[in-house]
């Protein structure tokens, strides 16, 4: 993950996950459409949902929901404004299950005296502790966990929630898209990982590692590029890994590198840019591949957590520095321009100064442009939680308050790099208020929502610049979060 420390799996689960909570339709590429958060006729029960957590997440909130208006529903983009509000929880950290929480009992207080009838909780945190919010919280009318997923049509038509008057197959929607810039969106690869980590809770929510099918993962693209998608996010919890889980069974069975080729040939969307991607799991062949695709961002996400060989192995990853050190060099090697993305947690039980210094140093060393850094989080049941030597607190902010100051330089350092230079950004929205920015855009090198982004100065005219467009800019100032750009020129991509 960039926004949080990534999830990994515990082995030993005895019940059988899904891929995904809800699958697409079946049927032929044409059948399922895709449909932005308005969609749904102004009949039948208006849902609001709520997404708290990672972008998985949301491509999961966005299944359902299509799911909801391929029975007749429609979407509230206002809770207040619905009659079932659906809240798809976050268990990952106790700050996120504590937002979880918080917003249940917000989105109970809409059922006194409005429009709202129904309160459903779903997601991470129910299927952990289902029992627990059943208790505390009697006032939420459904708790469906992640392997319940298929019980929400029923249980809602059971309660009344839910008219019997299912649309057409051929006008049923495959996603609903929610993002505030419909121009950029996810595809979720797989679901759960084989990893064992020893911080990570996430595993005894999703399961062990599998793969969607590659099929599938094709035609969802192809529709999203379609429905006017012009910015592909590959997610999972190891990208990586896409592939192996299937390999066991098929030796002929699809790896990352040829669902890569099946996405760039089976759709038109410009730009796919991939998140965890752990340096172990790179390969010659995908640097190749990312080397010579120009559809394929210069651009990946390396979840690192540590740079020390101590603590890394404490919390059993799969990488040691030499290997970073390795995977590194082939990238920086192969691809001009690349831009890493890693996160690092501090304070791990048991880290030394001379452990953290080891990561700081590390950071100096690959001079990842974007860091993510957070305070190690206790997560109950993980087998960190059991550690002796905890780090007080105090000295975690110390440590993290220290190494936000030593990356601020190095990226503000890689971003004056880039003055001068000509980039192409993609336009995420217009800043009408702002009297010497015109437009908020994107170069490859950042990422939506846990980047920096570029600022558009107010150009000549003749420019039809709209959001979801591509310009060329020239760099022209820059800080250690954001790049300021003159526009140069309109693309057409």
């Amino acid at each position: 993950m960039s926004a949080e420390p990534s999830a990994r799996a515990r082995p030993g689960r005895s019940r059988a996950l899904p891929v995904f909570p809800l699958e697409p339709l079946a049927g032929a590429s044409a059948a399922p459409t895709l449909g932005q958060a308005h969609a749904g006729s102004a009949r039948g029960t208006r849902v609001g949902l709520v997404t708290l957590g990672c972008d998985k997440n949301t491509v999961d909130s966005e299944r359902l929901l299509a799911t909801l208006v391929g029975m007749g529903a429609s979407v509230a983009t206002d809770p207040a404004d619905a009659d079932v509000v659906l809240v798809n929880t976050c268990g990952f950290i106790d700050a996120a299950k504590q937002e979880s929480i918080e917003t249940l009992l917000e989105a109970c207080q809409l059922k006194d005296g409005g429009r709202v009838r129904a309160v459903v909780a779903v997601g991470c945190l129910v299927q952990r502790y289902k029992s627990e919010l059943e208790e505390a919280l009697p006032e939420v009318d459904l708790f469906l966990g992640l392997t319940e997923m298929d019980r929400l049509v029923p249980e809602l038509r059971e309660r009344q929630l839910l008219d019997d008057a299912p649309v057409p197959l051929m006008e049923r929607p495959l996603r609903v898209l929610t993002g505030a810039t419909p121009y950029t969106t996810f595809l979720k690869i797989s679901e759960g990982c084989d990893h064992t980590c020893a911080f990570c809770a996430i595993p005894d929510m999703r399961g062990l590692h599998r793969s969607a099918p590659l099929e599938g993962l094709v035609a969802e693209a192809a529709l999203l590029g379609r429905q006017g998608v012009r910015e592909l996010n590959i997610i999972s919890q190891d990208t990586t890994w896409y592939g192996r889980d299937l390999r066991r069974r098929s030796e002929t069975a699809p790896l990352l590198p040829d669902l890569l080729r099946a996405l760039l040939s089976g759709s038109e969307i410009p730009w796919f840019r991939l998140f965890y991607m752990y340096p172990s799991g790179i390969t010659r062949e995908l640097v190749e591949l990312l080397a010579t695709e120009p559809r394929l961002l210069p651009y990946l996400d390396l979840p690192l957590q540590h740079g020390s060989d101590r603590i890394l192995a404490a919390m059993r990853r799969p990488e040691r520095q030499s290997t970073i050190r390795e995977r590194v060099s082939w990238l920086r090697d192969a691809i001009p321009d690349l831009t890493l993305r890693t996160t690092v947690i501090v304070g791990f039980p048991g880290e030394t100064d001379e452990d953290f210094q080891a990561l700081l140093d590390l950071l100096e060393e690959v001079r990842f442009e974007r860091v993510g850094a957070f305070t190690y989080s206790v997560e109950e049941g993980t087998p960190a939680a059991e550690f002796p030597d905890p780090v007080p607190d105090a000295l975690q902010r110390e440590r993290l308050e220290e190494l936000l100051e030593r990356q601020a330089a190095i990226s503000l350092g890689c971003n004056l790099e880039q003055l001068g230079r000509e980039r192409v950004a993609l336009i995420d929205h217009a800043t009408p208020d702002d009297r010497d920015y015109a437009f908020v855009a994107r170069t490859a090198g950042q990422a939506i929502d846990v980047d920096g982004v570029t600022h558009l100065v107010r150009g000549p005219a003749g420019f039809d610049l709209t959001p979801g467009s591509f310009v060329r800019v020239e760099i022209v100032d820059a800080d250690e979060h954001d790049l300021v750009g003159s526009v140069l020129s309109m693309e057409t991509r």
